[in-house]
């Protein structure tokens, strides 16, 4: 995965257009979004290849202690909403209960 880096700001004695410097972020924001789209479609092959593998050697299809871990660390790093992100993401891998 690439490193994304923040187009730096002009300097003191070089003031930049409001509006030049929200174009320059927003392409950040754009590359940010490049990489989660490409980061949860993996995750989404991953979980599935889980599900596929746990069914198949006799398992349930998910693991809510699993799920907790995942909802936690999300919760930790980003908050009630992390969580949610979180649920989202599970909710994507394994479909709907």
């Amino acid at each position: 995965m690439s490193t994304l880096t923040v187009p730096p700001a002009a300097g003191p004695t070089a003031p930049q257009d409001p509006a030049e410097r929200i174009g320059e972020l927003r392409g950040a924001i754009d590359a940010c979004d490049a990489e989660i789209i490409e980061l949860v479609r993996r995750r989404l092959e991953i979980s599935q290849e889980i599900g596929a593998l746990r069914s198949a050697s006799g398992g349930t299809r998910l693991s809510l202690a699993r799920e907790q871990q995942v909802l936690s660390r999300f919760r930790a790093e980003l908050g009630p909403d992390g969580a949610a992100l979180g649920m989202m993401l599970l909710r994507q891998g394994r479909g709907r209960l």
